[in-house]
């Protein structure tokens, strides 16, 4: 796939950025760049590959889920204007 002026043009203009036109073949050699690695990445056989969440094979340290504050429901919602079974009313912003 190679891009030429006018398709640098419309992705400029659907990206809503201003490009002179002196910059355009620059633009385009970069683009064209990046879209033949892609091709070229998506040429490579992954099947034996496992998918993996992160490429070091880091452990985080998570802490006990533990309540350390006491239910307050009632107190906040004695204040609030509108309430209906442990929920806030609000006014209606979209139809």
């Amino acid at each position: 796939m190679s891009l030429d002026k006018s398709d640098v043009e419309k992705i400029a203009h659907l990206a809503r950025l201003a490009i002179d036109e002196s910059t355009i073949p620059d633009y385009a050699r970069d683009l064209n760049n990046i879209l033949n690695l892609v091709e070229q990445m998506s040429a490579v056989n992954t099947d034996a590959v496992s998918p993996m969440a992160h490429p070091l094979d880091a452990h985080q340290r998570l802490r006990e889920d533990v309540v350390s504050e006491t239910d307050q429901r009632e107190l906040f919602q004695s204040i609030a204007p509108k309430t209906d079974d442990g929920v806030y009313l609000v006014p209606q912003v979209i139809e």
